[in-house]
């Protein structure tokens, strides 16, 4: 696919009305068509010959394309037939394109089975592989694609997408501010997180009524090697940011109700030094982990188990 006829909006609504089509919404389609903006979201990924590219959102294959060119495989998720039909005759040159059509999710909270598969298999093929993300991201499926990519059996060296401005300004957030969630700190205790560009409603056809961004996030190992028991961690952050306007004791008490004490509760976060109009929004990430890890040996020292019921 040469440069010239990629996804500009002229090619896009021509091959559209050849086929008889409108973009679904239902399904988030909504196409970068600044081809110097797609060539930035391919440079920030920084895809070399030994990765395994997953892209989710085919689209018309123009990311893709620049993706294959530079990846030792690219493994791409299209859950739109029309889309995948004409996407496969736009990628039909590509011998390192895997395509699948279906959902990349088989629920809010994990990866589809024949995604995982496709991964492990392009991964096995050659010692010293790596693993990245690179996609224009339905906005439906953003949270829980990035989210979920972190507490995979696959993880990313890193992740490189176009989102919802908000939700990227969710991710970066700090302590004290009104975006600052449970997403800013599992993303933030496993990545370091950049906001690459700002991206007007302008640059996508169908034009959005948000902006967007480019986000990357760089997947660091020594950081996860830290947490030791990374599934407890995850859900002790989402716990801790249910009311997250709450006092943190508050919060506590009802997240630990069936297995620890009030007084139990109070010793654990007197050891953490925390004044009693403490809120979750307002500790750092290192603060929280620190936290989750007092409770975690309270539990451990109990003979308790370490498993949140959601």
């Amino acid at each position: 696919m040469s440069r010239g006829n990629r996804q500009t909006i002229s090619y896009l609504t021509r091959r559209f009305r050849e086929v008889g089509l409108e973009p679904n919404r239902r399904h988030g389609q909504n196409f970068l068509i600044d081809l110097n903006l797609i060539e930035l979201l391919a440079r920030s990924a920084n895809v070399g010959p030994n990765d395994v590219v997953l892209e989710i959102g085919t689209g018309m294959g123009s990311l893709t394309s620049l993706l294959a060119e530079q990846a030792a495989e690219v493994i791409t998720v299209e859950i739109d037939e029309h889309l995948y039909q004409l996407a496969r005759e736009e990628l039909e040159q590509y011998e390192n394109v895997t395509m699948l059509h279906q959902d990349a999710l088989k629920n809010k909270n994990h990866f589809h089975p024949n995604v995982l598969d496709a991964i492990g298999t392009a991964l096995a093929r050659e010692p010293n592989r790596q693993f990245k993300l690179a996609a224009n991201l339905p906005y439906n499926v953003a949270t829980p694609i990035l989210s979920n990519l972190l507490n995979c059996p696959f993880v990313p060296s890193s992740l490189t997408a176009t989102i919802q401005l908000e939700l990227a300004e969710r991710i970066v957030a700090r302590p004290n501010s009104k975006d600052y969630s449970s997403l800013s700190v599992w993303v933030q205790s496993l990545c370091d997180a950049e906001i690459v560009r700002v991206l007007s409603p302008g640059v996508f056809w169908p034009r959005p009524r948000v902006d967007s961004a480019i986000i990357h996030l760089n997947h660091r190992n020594d950081l996860r090697e830290a947490i030791p028991d990374l599934t407890y961690w995850h859900d002790f952050v989402r716990v801790m940011f249910f009311h997250r306007r709450k006092f943190l004791r508050a919060v506590a008490v009802s997240a630990f109700r069936d297995k620890l004490t009030k007084g139990e509760v109070d010793e654990v976060l007197g050891t953490q030094d925390f004044g009693p109009q403490a809120r979750s929004e307002q500790l750092t990430v290192s603060e929280l982990f620190d936290l989750s890890e007092a409770f975690r040996q309270k539990l451990l020292d109990k003979g308790l188990a370490t498993e949140f019921e959601f």
